[in-house]
C-alpha cells in the first residue's frame, strides 16, 4: 500500500505507514502537554506565540526547556535576542492562545513604560524585555543559556531570571493551567 502523505520516521516492519503514523499521532497527542504563550524580543521586534512544549529541565540552576519550529518568527527572535518568557495562561483562556498560532501582526508596546497590546491583548514586558501576557496566572522570563537543533525544531534552554503570577490573584498558583487537551488544537510550536 502506498502512503498518501510523508510518513516521518521509521516504520515497523509489516504495519501500513499510513495507519501506524495515524496511530503514533494520536498517542503523541495523547500525552498531557499544557499550552503557553512564549514572548521573544530582538532588535526593536517583539513576538509572541502558542506553544504546548515546554518544561523544567532543571532544579539548579532553574532552567526551563521550549520546543520550537525551526521557521518561525519566534526562533529567529530566539536565536537574536536569546530570551523569552513563557506565560501560563488559566484554562479560560483558550481563545487567547488560538490568537497567537500565527505570528504577531499587532503591535503597540510603549518602550518607555514596557506595556500595550499585541494581536489585542494587554502585554507588559519582562525584566528581560520580552513580552508577557497580563490575562497570564503566572509567568517566567528566561534568558538562553542552550540551543539544540532537532530537525524541525530546535530545543530552547532558558535560564529564569524573574518571574511572577497575576496581580491580585493570590490563587495562581493552585487555579488550573490551560492544556492541550481543552483546545481542539493538536500541536502549538
Amino acid at each position: 500500500m502506498t502512503s498518501s502523505h510523508q510518513v516521518d520516521g521509521p516504520v515497523p516492519a509489516a504495519r501500513d505507514p499510513d495507519a501506524y503514523d495515524r496511530l503514533r499521532r494520536r498517542v503523541l497527542w495523547s500525552m498531557p502537554s499544557g499550552l503557553y504563550v512564549v514572548g521573544t524580543r530582538a532588535a526593536g521586534r517583539r513576538n509572541l506565540m502558542t506553544i504546548s512544549w515546554a518544561t523544567q529541565v532543571a532544579r539548579s540552576p532553574k532552567l526551563i526547556g521550549i520546543g520550537v519550529e525551526s521557521e518561525a518568527v519566534t526562533h529567529q527572535l530566539l536565536d537574536a535576542g536569546r530570551v523569552f518568557a513563557l506565560s501560563l495562561l488559566p484554562r479560560s483562556q483558550r481563545d487567547v492562545a488560538r490568537r497567537f498560532a500565527k505570528p504577531v501582526t499587532e503591535s503597540f508596546v510603549d518602550d518607555d513604560t514596557g506595556v500595550g497590546t499585541m494581536q489585542g491583548e494587554a502585554v507588559h514586558v519582562a525584566t528581560t524585555g520580552a513580552p508577557i501576557l497580563d490575562c497570564a496566572l503566572s509567568w517566567l522570563d528566561c534568558e538562553l543559556r542552550h540551543v539544540l537543533a532537532l530537525g524541525s525544531h530546535s530545543w530552547f534552554v532558558g535560564e529564569v531570571v524573574d518571574c511572577g503570577e497575576s496581580p491580585g490573584d493570590a490563587d495562581a498558583a493552585d487555579a488550573a493551567v490551560l492544556r492541550m487537551e481543552d483546545t481542539r488544537m493538536n500541536y502549538g510550536g
